[in-house]
C-alpha cells in the first residue's frame, strides 16, 4: 500500500484544498474497496502542529501525525497557503524541508494554488515548469526567478512534481491524480461523484490582465503605460522604443525581463481585457468590440483572443454575458 501525505501548515492557510483532496481520495479508496481491490493508499493529514485553526478559529485541523513520524511517503499534496504564502514560507520551513528531504528519497510531490510558494521555497521548482493562482504571479516571478512559471496551464507534470492553477481549480489536479495513482475508470467515478468537469487544461479564461507593474524599471513601466492608455489604437514598437531612446531589441528584452511578455504580448493582452470587460457587460457584437481595442482584421482578432482566452469571442460571450445572447 502506498502513503499519502496531506500537508497541514501552520498558519491561516487554506481549507477547502485540504478537505477536498482528503475526501476525494478517501472515496476514490473507497471505490476500489466496493470493486474488490485492495485500497491503493494510506492516507495521513501531516503538520508540524497538534492543531491548525482556520478563519479566526471557525473551524480546526488535526492533522494524524507530526511530519517527522513520516520517514517514507509516496506522493505529497501540499495545500493552497491563501493570500498568506509569504508568512506561511517563514512559519514552514521545517515542512519544507522535510518535503525537499522525501522528494530526494523518491516520493511525487504536488501543490494547489498558492502552495507553489511552499514548494518552490525547498528549491525543487527551480528550472522547472509550474502553475499558481493567475492573481499571484508577479509575486512568485519576484520571489522566485528560476522556476518558469506558466499561469495559463491548469496542470504541469514534469519529474514527479505536479502543480495547478488558482482556487478550485485544485479538484482539477486531484483528479488528474487519481487517474495517475488508481486509473481512468477511478478518476471518472470520483469525477462524477463531485462533479468535477474532467479533462481542463486551462485556466486563461478566468485570468484577469492587470498589468505587471512589480519591477523596478522605471522605462518599462512607462512604455506600459503608454500601451495602456491607448487600447484603440496600432501601436508601433519600433516607434514606442525609440520614444524611450531606446534600440528595438534593448526595448524588447528589458520589457520581457520585467513584464515576462514582449512589447506586443503585452499590448495584446491589454487589448483583449478590455474586448473580454465589453463581452461581459454590453450587448455589443464581436465587429463592435473588436473596431474599439484597435482591430480591424476579424481574423487576428478572433486568433488573439483564443490565444489568450482560450475561446473564441462568441464562446466568452456566451459564457459571461446571458443578457447578450439572449
Amino acid at each position: 500500500m502506498k502513503h499519502l501525505t496531506i500537508i497541514v501548515p501552520d498558519g491561516e492557510n487554506n481549507l477547502s484544498s485540504i478537505v477536498g483532496a482528503y475526501k476525494i481520495f478517501t472515496r476514490a479508496n473507497a471505490y476500489w474497496s466496493e470493486t474488490g481491490r485492495q485500497q491503493p493508499f494510506r492516507i495521513q493529514l501531516a503538520g508540524i502542529s497538534e492543531q491548525v485553526d482556520f478563519y479566526d478559529g471557525l473551524f480546526s485541523v488535526r492533522p494524524h501525525t507530526h511530519v517527522s513520524a513520516i520517514a517514507k511517503t509516496d506522493l505529497i499534496i501540499i495545500p493552497s497557503l491563501n493570500h498568506n504564502y509569504e508568512k506561511a514560507v517563514k512559519e514552514n520551513q521545517v515542512l519544507i524541508d522535510w518535503i525537499e528531504q522525501r522528494y530526494k528519497d523518491g516520493a511525487a510531490v504536488a501543490s494547489i494554488c498558492t502552495g507553489a510558494f511552499m514548494l518552490a521555497a525547498s528549491g525543487l521548482l527551480d528550472g522547472k515548469s509550474c502553475s499558481t493562482h493567475w492573481a499571484v504571479a508577479d509575486n512568485f516571478r519576484a520571489m522566485f526567478p528560476e522556476v518558469d512559471l506558466q499561469t495559463d496551464k491548469l496542470i504541469t507534470d514534469e519529474h514527479g512534481i505536479y502543480t495547478n492553477g488558482g482556487a478550485y481549480s485544485f479538484l482539477n489536479l486531484i483528479i488528474y491524480l487519481i487517474e495517475k495513482y488508481y486509473d481512468r475508470p477511478t478518476a471518472i467515478f470520483c469525477a462524477k461523484v463531485f462533479q468535477v468537469e474532467m479533462d481542463r487544461h486551462s485556466q486563461s479564461p478566468f485570468t484577469i490582465f492587470t498589468g505587471q507593474k512589480q519591477h523596478g524599471d522605471e522605462m518599462v513601466k512607462e512604455a506600459q503605460a503608454y500601451i495602456e492608455s491607448k487600447p484603440d489604437e496600432k501601436i508601433s514598437m519600433e516607434q514606442l522604443s525609440s520614444k524611450f531612446a531606446v534600440g528595438r531589441r534593448n526595448f524588447d528584452r528589458r520589457f520581457i525581463k520585467a513584464t515576462g511578455n514582449t512589447p506586443v504580448e503585452y499590448a495584446q493582452r491589454v487589448k483583449i481585457e478590455l474586448a473580454k470587460k465589453a463581452f461581459e457587460t454590453t450587448r455589443k457584437n464581436v465587429n463592435e468590440v473588436m473596431y474599439e481595442v484597435g482591430y480591424s482584421d476579424i481574423k487576428a482578432f478572433r486568433e488573439v483572443f483564443r490565444k489568450i482566452t482560450g475561446m473564441s469571442p462568441l464562446e466568452y460571450r456566451a459564457k459571461y454575458n446571458k443578457e447578450a445572447v439572449v
